[in-house]
């Protein structure tokens, strides 16, 4: 695959009379959809756009977060919940297809025998603690094949991580969103094969799996002056008779209805439940944990594995509070949450 390839785009008027491009990678091949599709949408200044919802980047709204008071400041600095962690490394050395939760939104998933890890933050992010332990030595992750990137925000790409993930995987293939090709390959310092796609376009993988970029309502941005340049996204990966949907950061929109029309029979939704509050700041980018539950209903997958909380501190609510709230939901409406634990050894 070429790392840079050109983008193909597409010009629609908008009732507002601005004009919006929708672009994709015209060496990765459309999923068929059931629900018309015109490709992945950019803004008039050439930024991607989540377009039913755009990101707005208010500094009104982040000007009224960091002067209110936080109701829960108190309980964040007593509590003393910690996510549990089961420290065994033995599913790397075994061939089972299995996924497995490292923290945070980094999993590892081994499919049809073919090894994935998917947002893999190993370290402290920049000055943000790691408050939930990484449940192997990050030097036991060998022959990976496939890293799978679902944007650029540093608790989900992060330099370090990848640095080292490259030195002991020097043949791994990166699979992200469109531009992200740009940032891996300046992290690592190393040519690398890199695959881009716009929302739902397929990778180049072999038979025996697919792997299709999705939508999430998020935002990118990883320096001072890039919001939006580079897509964000969720992945849904099939094979083996599993499907598994990895949401990303995501807000909620109707982008997980149209995931479970395209993707019937989703056996996991991995979807993120924390960094939240307050919400009037954070519902754009987060899902509350009781909006990932309409999350899941939309997706119609048979189990959730929440994620996205108790690793690092990013937003006003305590680290256990997401998984407290799902926990305290009715029984019905928790029935396919699952709660691993971190390290955890779930079976395909």
């Amino acid at each position: 695959m070429n790392n840079l390839p050109a983008y193909v785009m597409k010009l629609s008027m908008k009732a507002d009379n601005e004009f919006v491009k929708y672009v994709h990678n015209p060496d990765l091949p459309t999923r068929a959809l059931p629900f018309e599709w015109k490709g992945t949408p950019v803004d008039r200044r050439g930024r991607f756009v989540y377009e039913d919802k755009p990101f707005v980047n208010s500094f009104r709204d982040l000007l009224k977060w960091q002067l209110s008071s936080n109701p829960q400041k108190a309980e964040k600095k007593t509590d003393p919940w910690k996510l549990p962690v089961i420290k065994d490394e033995g599913f790397l050395s075994t061939a089972q297809d299995c996924l497995v939760w490292l923290g945070h939104a980094s999993f590892f998933l081994r499919m049809a025998g073919i090894t994935m890890l998917i947002d893999p933050v190993l370290f402290n992010v920049s000055f943000i603690k790691r408050h939930s332990e990484l449940p192997i030595p990050p030097e036991s992750l060998v022959n990976i094949d496939y890293i799978l990137l679902s944007h650029d925000h540093r608790d989900h790409c992060d330099e370090k991580s990848l640095k080292l993930l490259v030195k002991q995987n020097p043949n791994a293939i990166f699979l992200s969103g469109l531009k992200m090709d740009q940032v891996i390959l300046e992290l690592v310092k190393k040519t690398m094969n890199v695959q881009t796609a716009g929302w739902y376009q397929k990778y180049d993988t072999p038979s025996a799996i697919s792997i299709t970029y999705v939508p999430s309502r998020h935002w990118g941005r990883r320096y001072l002056n890039d919001t939006n340049v580079r897509l964000w996204g969720g992945f849904v990966i099939e094979g083996a008779g599993k499907v598994i949907y990895f949401g990303g950061d995501s807000g909620y929109g109707r982008h997980f209805e149209q995931i479970g029309k395209a993707f019937p029979g989703i056996d996991y939704s991995l979807i993120g439940v924390g960094a939240y509050k307050p919400e009037f700041f954070m519902g754009q980018s987060h899902l509350s944990p009781t909006d990932s539950i309409k999350a899941l209903k939309d997706t119609g997958a048979k189990h959730m594995i929440p994620m996205h909380f108790g690793t690092f501190d990013l937003a006003d609510e305590p680290l256990g509070d997401p998984l407290k709230v799902l926990q305290q939901l009715d029984e019905k409406s928790r029935d396919h949450v699952l709660f691993p634990a971190v390290g955890e050894v779930i079976e395909l």
